[in-house]
């Protein structure tokens, strides 16, 4: 019974130094954020980088020609299959890089509404947004790449 407890011990020990943890800080002194983190500091994790996701299906065919939110709901799916590829969930997710061509500021509502179905509204991840002039392909509106921190 002792032997039991102490090696139960010592695989509670193990999980627990090994586990990630991930801390995020809207410092008082900055505005406060609405749908993103200013801060996220991880460590005792691994890092999980995804390439920026476009709104394409699994034939490579892009989806909501013209729609912005269809298409951004289509990269958060993409995004969904990526991150579950790996073991992880939007919650791992500690930093998004969001490119929208032609941006418009009144676009942010969008972009805020498809997020909210995704991202913790507790801890949601640092976020930047960037307005291009085009991406890739002229029929791609948006792509949005991911880092994630997972337990190792």
């Amino acid at each position: 019974m002792k032997i039991s407890c102490l090696l139960l011990f010592f695989v509670c020990i193990s999980l627990t130094l090994s586990a990630q943890k991930k801390e995020f800080i809207n410092p008082p002194e900055l505005s406060t954020p609405r749908g993103y983190t200013h801060i996220v500091t991880s460590e005792g994790g691994k890092t999980v980088y995804i390439a920026g996701q476009v709104p394409t299906n699994q034939k490579g065919e892009v989806v909501g020609k013209g729609d912005l939110k269809i298409q951004i709901q289509q990269v958060y799916e993409n995004i969904k299959i990526a991150l579950k590829a790996v073991g992880a969930e939007f919650k791992d997710v500690v930093k998004m890089t969001t490119y929208i061509v032609n941006y418009q500021p009144e676009q942010i509502a969008i972009l805020r509404e498809v997020r909210s179905q995704y991202l913790s509204p507790t801890y949601p991840p640092a976020n930047t947004l960037l307005g291009v002039q085009a991406l890739f392909h002229p029929d791609i509106l948006v792509e949005i790449e991911v880092i994630a921190v997972i337990k190792k």
